[in-house]
């Protein structure tokens, strides 16, 4: 047994792997000698098959089996001996098999491509300076929330004519040359005015009465996630929908906010617990500066994460992964895929070596009752917003444990006090600024980061 590494480069290499006829022998006749034993045909009686009658039947499954776990034994006891660093899993070079005689071939020679880790050098320290923002909650904030909580919880009444907070029900009809295109798309749907993304094209919907119509693109006035609503359509589509679409008004409902009165005090928070608006906008504010600073928190996060992410500099063997990723998936994906999403993943990737770097150089860890403690802060999250009663300490503890016993669950919860974690440790480690801003600029900040 050889086994030989070729480096490519420092990302790439490839591990060769020579096997003779001494390192499976002894394990093939083991291994025919013990199906002989079992196997019975007619004409002879159970473990007397003729030795040269069992290799014709099995030889050659056998030896494949047992170069196989040979294989796979010694590349990873190699990995494992050299402490290789790998991305991915080992990918046999193509066309491999097709080279093999195994009917007559004693020796083999099999060659593997592996992708290696790069070197992640990074480190955060006070000199590191962030911004973190504090979101500014006006009056007309807080108001505008009163009446947006107030309209959810009011009543829906139809109306004469439409005004800009209105839904329409009604139909959109595919129209060709100012007429109704016959077997084009028609479907009858609900649109919300208040989704049309620019104001001017709002206007159109305003001030209409049932049986009015307004010829449009649909495709142009909203995200394409509600112009497939509106039509009928797979979200997909929308993007190579060029017609234009006659809409149909048939009815109009109106949301009457509800009155702010005790009762409707009492079914937001409880009796007797708010008693008045005014109390109602203190609640609102307590409870939009948790959400903003939440929010904050995670902005700051993710700029700390783009930081290590440009200083570290990190290289991938990209045309390595995009080959093992067509053959990691579950479900067949294409080449093309891979390559338009290839992107994105190599991202996620290098976060997640900077990330477990991170993790180790700053010895952060979690316990066993840390997770358990966390896990039951969860179910007891859960439960109270179910308007479920709490459980006792110990059927606490022994829901999280069962929780735990799950190890997709339990992936993703270590995740998430890992990132806690993470997080806690930027706050105590790098500079912060505190920098004010209105809601409507953070809004524009979040929706930046976010693309």
């Amino acid at each position: 047994m050889e086994v030989v590494r070729k480096d490519i480069d420092k990302l790439n290499a490839e591990i060769t792997i020579i096997i003779n006829e001494a390192d499976y022998k002894d394990k093939v006749d083991t291994a025919l000698k013990t199906y002989r034993k079992q196997a019975a045909l007619p004409g002879f009686r159970k473990g007397m098959v003729p030795m040269g009658m069992v290799k014709k039947m099995v030889g050659t499954n056998i030896l494949v089996d047992e170069i196989n776990k040979t294989l796979s034994d010694h590349l990873h006891q190699y990995i494992n001996d050299n402490k290789l660093d790998l991305l991915g899993n080992p990918l046999p070079k193509a066309n491999e098999d097709e080279k093999i005689d195994w009917e007559t071939q004693k020796d083999f020679e099999f060659t593997y491509e592996i992708g290696l880790s790069p070197e992640v050098n990074v480190s955060l320290t006070e000199k590191d300076k962030f911004e973190k923002h504090k979101v500014k909650i006006s009056d007309k904030l807080i108001e505008d929330q009163i009446q947006e909580i107030a309209k959810r919880y009011g009543k829906m009444e139809e109306a004469d004519v439409s005004k800009a907070e209105d839904m329409l029900y009604g139909k959109f009809d595919q129209i060709e040359k100012g007429e109704i295109k016959e077997g084009g798309i028609s479907n009858g749907t609900v649109l919300n005015i208040s989704t049309i993304a620019k104001d001017k094209d709002k206007k159109q919907f305003v001030g209409l009465k049932p049986g009015a119509t307004v010829d449009c693109k649909p495709q142009d006035l909203a995200a394409d996630n509600y112009v497939a609503a509106w039509l009928g359509v797979d979200k997909s589509l929308v993007k190579d929908i060029k017609a234009e679409f006659r809409f149909t008004v048939e009815k109009i409902h109106r949301t009457s906010p509800a009155d702010l009165n005790q009762d409707f005090f009492d079914k937001l928070y409880g009796k007797g617990l708010v008693k008045s608006k005014e109390e109602l906008g203190e609640k609102i504010k307590t409870e939009m500066e948790k959400s903003f600073a939440q929010s904050a928190e995670q902005l700051f996060e993710r700029d700390v994460q783009d930081f290590l992410i440009k200083n570290a500099k990190l290289s991938l063997p990209d045309a390595f992964m995009k080959k093992w990723l067509l053959t990691a998936n579950e479900k067949p994906i294409t080449k093309e895929q891979v390559d338009s999403e290839y992107e994105q993943y190599a991202l996620g990737l290098k976060w997640q070596l900077i990330e477990n770097k991170l993790i180790k150089d700053n010895k952060i860890t979690v316990t066993k009752d840390e997770i358990v403690n966390y896990t039951i802060g969860m179910i007891q999250q859960q439960l109270s917003g179910m308007g479920q009663s709490m459980m006792d300490e110990a059927e606490l503890e022994e829901t999280a444990n069962r929780v735990l016993e799950n190890q997709e669950e339990a992936r993703r919860l270590y995740e998430q006090l890992y990132q806690l974690k993470l997080r806690d440790f930027y706050n105590k480690t790098v500079k912060i600024k505190e920098k004010e801003i209105s809601y409507d600029d953070f809004v524009k900040l979040a929706e930046k980061k976010r693309n």
